[in-house]
């Protein structure tokens, strides 16, 4: 978006020729930015409730932190999913408040960090420690995303007593996400136990025959328990992101129905 054309819609909407809804439409379908390696869509947080996010991997260091300055001196707050330390640095000499997350290499700008979260909690349910890096992703792609966020962690099917011992988190969940390697068997005993949606991350945890994930993935596709939906390998970002958009539901007015 360029200037002219704000200052037109604005002065549009003052003169009271087009509506506020109006004029909320049109940003929704305004220019992106234009860098030739990259078109940021500056206008995301309009369609979906936050920017756009940066996927680091086979971005260069100098593109990732371009596309990542960018997002940020146009207002946004920024998150980017597997980033370097090396690209964390970079940023972090030109936004000294950036963060960075070692386990899931998330790097998060925050213009100003909300002390007024979203209620919940999200809670994010972690197999095993090899799998923290993964609910960690989870974790603060929620919480960027301005939800409260807890965590239970090293509670897989091999000792189901350490999650049993726990239900009164599970109960008091609005949103579960659980994320688990070797044969994926943690998804469909959370799912057993609550009546709330439940997100299932396999990760590529496991020795040969988990197929890099791929067991725990058809695991939690399988899942007897009803409820529970389930994302790509690894993804614990687009399990945070959903279990955001579920929350976030909760903030909208309930219409009447015939």
């Amino acid at each position: 978006m360029n200037r002219k054309a704000l200052e037109s819609l604005l002065k549009s909407v003052q003169s009271n020729d087009i509506t506020i809804e109006d004029a909320l439409q049109r940003l929704r379908n305004l220019p992106y930015e234009d860098l030739e390696f990259v078109k940021i869509d500056h206008h995301r947080a309009l369609r979906q409730g936050y920017p756009e996010v940066v996927f680091c991997p086979g971005k260069t260091v100098e593109q990732a932190r371009e596309i990542i300055t960018r997002l940020w001196d146009s207002g946004s707050d920024v998150l980017a999913t597997r980033g370097s330390e090396e690209l964390f640095h970079l940023v972090q000499s030109i936004v000294p408040q950036a963060q960075f997350h070692h386990l899931s290499k998330a790097i998060v700008l925050q213009h100003e960090p909300s002390h007024e979260l979203r209620p919940g909690p999200i809670l994010v349910v972690c197999a095993g420690t090899s799998d923290l890096p993964v609910a960690e992703e989870a974790a603060v792609t929620a919480k960027a995303m301005g939800n409260e966020v807890q965590m239970l962690t090293d509670v897989g099917v091999a000792g189901i007593h350490r999650l049993l011992n726990h239900r009164d988190l599970l109960w008091a969940a609005t949103v579960v996400i659980v994320v688990a390697g070797m044969e994926g068997a943690l998804a469909s005993v959370v799912g057993g136990l609550v009546n709330i949606p439940v997100i299932a991350v396999p990760t590529s945890i496991g020795y040969g025959a988990s197929f890099n994930g791929l067991a725990a993935l058809l695991a939690m596709l399988n899942s007897c328990a009803a409820g529970v939906t389930v994302v790509n390998i690894d993804n614990g970002f687009g399990a945070g992101f959903a279990a955001s958009q579920i929350n976030r539901l909760r903030e909208r007015p309930v219409k009447g129905r015939c």
